[in-house]
This record gives structure tokens, C-alpha cells and sequence, in this order.
């Protein structure tokens, strides 16, 4: 069974940044799938998860109102690990094609009054907010994103080394 491409990263030596996880083609279509990665995996502490949820609203709510970006949006929506998120995106843009959009949206949480979607009928744990908390975080990786523009480092991702046996069989430790 092939590993999937998120799992063939080394997330020992992934850093905070934008990367290609994935890219389909469906028809005469592309989609790609990034890896919006916040935190080194199993380096720093997650993302707290009322902050990692007030994120997913507040920024899923500004791409899908860009007026560039809006139509090309897929999904935007929290990593299991609480590391980062993925964005899907229609076509194939390398992610410092992305990055503009990805530096403005995390830095207009700041300016958010409140966290979009919240009622009982729109959010389904409405209560697990934390918008205070998302305004640290978003402004701590505007911050990152920004001091390392120009580092190919966190836009390229790390692959994992594989063992491979003597018949030629890859090891796959996960």
C-alpha cells in the first residue's frame, strides 16, 4: 500500500511554512492541496484548539471573501495534529504563489472583532472559541512567514529517507 504524501514528509525536520502536499488532476483540472504548517510537529506545542478553531473560521471566512481568491478556494480546514492547515485550491500555483495570500489572511485575524459563524446554528461547538488566543498565533506566523520570505526552506517540504531492503522493498516505519 502506497504511503500517502503527508506521511512521506519528515516531520522531524519540517519547519513552519507553505508546501505543496498534493496535487490531482480531475479531468482537464488541477487541484492542490497545501500544507499551511504553524508549528514544527513535535518540536513546540500544537495550536491550542479553541484558537486553532477561531483560525479555521476567521480565515476560511477572508479567502472565501477575496475577491482574487475566492473562486479558486476549495477548503481551508484544520490539521488532525494541530500543527497547520490544509488550503485545496483549484490549479496548480507553486506555494510562494500563494504566499501574498497566505501572509494577508493570517494577518487580518488581528483586525477581527469577533470570530465569524459562532451561533449554535452555524458552528457545531460553538462554545470552543478562543479569538484572543487566534490573534497571538496568526500574529506569531505573519511574523515567521515574513522574516523568512526569502528562505526556499519553508516552502519546500523535507522528504523522509526510507530504508530499503536488499530485494529492493521500501520500509515504511508508520
Amino acid at each position: 500500500m502506497d504511503l500517502i504524501p503527508s506521511f512521506s514528509v519528515d516531520h522531524t525536520k519540517i519547519v513552519p511554512g507553505i508546501f505543496t502536499s498534493r496535487v490531482d488532476v480531475l479531468g482537464e483540472y488541477y487541484v492542490t492541496t497545501y500544507d499551511i504548517r504553524v508549528k514544527r510537529p513535535n518540536r513546540e506545542p500544537a495550536v491550542d484548539v479553541s484558537a486553532m478553531h477561531s483560525l479555521e473560521h476567521i480565515i476560511a471566512t477572508y479567502l472565501r471573501n477575496d475577491e482574487q481568491w475566492k473562486n479558486e478556494v476549495i477548503y481551508w480546514g484544520p490539521m488532525g495534529c494541530l500543527t497547520g492547515f490544509y488550503l485545496i485550491l483549484k490549479g496548480n500555483r507553486a506555494p510562494k504563489e500563494i504566499y501574498d495570500l497566505l501572509l494577508s489572511a493570517f494577518k487580518s485575524v488581528e483586525a477581527a472583532q469577533d470570530v465569524p459563524g459562532t451561533s449554535p446554528e452555524n458552528c457545531g461547538n460553538y462554545r470552543l472559541h478562543n479569538l484572543e488566543m487566534a490573534k497571538w498565533y496568526a500574529n506569531e506566523f505573519a511574523a515567521y512567514l515574513e522574516a523568512n520570505a526569502d528562505n526556499d526552506a519553508i516552502f519546500e517540504y523535507p522528504k523522509a529517507e526510507r530504508l530499503v531492503t536488499d530485494d529492493g522493498q521500501q520500509f515504511f516505519d508508520s
